[in-house]
């Protein structure tokens, strides 16, 4: 199996930006800790980040026919992006939104998601392992067939 996890806007400041919200590891081990499950997991995996609309679109038409399913945090693009919703669409992939922090208990604007519209789970307030979570649901789904 392959994955794409693909992360958006400012998840590069982990340990920086409000670490009272979204801890203080970074986001080097947040990428470490996706490689060390995968591996165990027997899981490929692709991680990419951007803070950009449009490369984020870029990277998941990409994973069109080279990856099995997709791990996605779209940070402040949840909120706001129509276009990574019809991505997500177009390719057709399994995805699974990510959320470190519990947004159903933050501000009022951070209740919608586009994104979850075209994802078939959504882990929000696991931290990290809620990256772990969302790889081994794909991994499941992929094993029912």
């Amino acid at each position: 199996m392959k994955l794409l996890f693909l992360n958006g806007p400012n998840l590069n400041m982990l340990g920086i930006r409000e670490p009272d919200i979204y801890g203080r590891e970074t986001y080097a081990a947040l990428e470490q800790y996706i490689r060390d499950f995968c591996g165990e997991l027997g899981i490929e995996c692709e991680i990419f980040q951007s803070n950009h609309e449009g490369v984020l679109v870029d990277a998941i038409q990409g994973a069109c026919g080279k990856m099995d399913g997709i791990v996605i945090n779209p940070a402040a693009y949840t909120h706001t992006s129509v276009a990574l919703l019809d991505a997500l669409k177009a390719v057709g992939l399994p995805a699974v939104e990510v959320h470190l922090s519990d947004v159903s208990r933050r501000e009022d604007f951070r209740q919608v998601s586009y994104v979850r519209l075209a994802c078939c789970k959504t882990f929000a307030g696991h931290g990290f392992a809620g990256y772990r979570m969302a790889a081994e649901h794909l991994l499941s789904l992929a094993e029912k067939g």
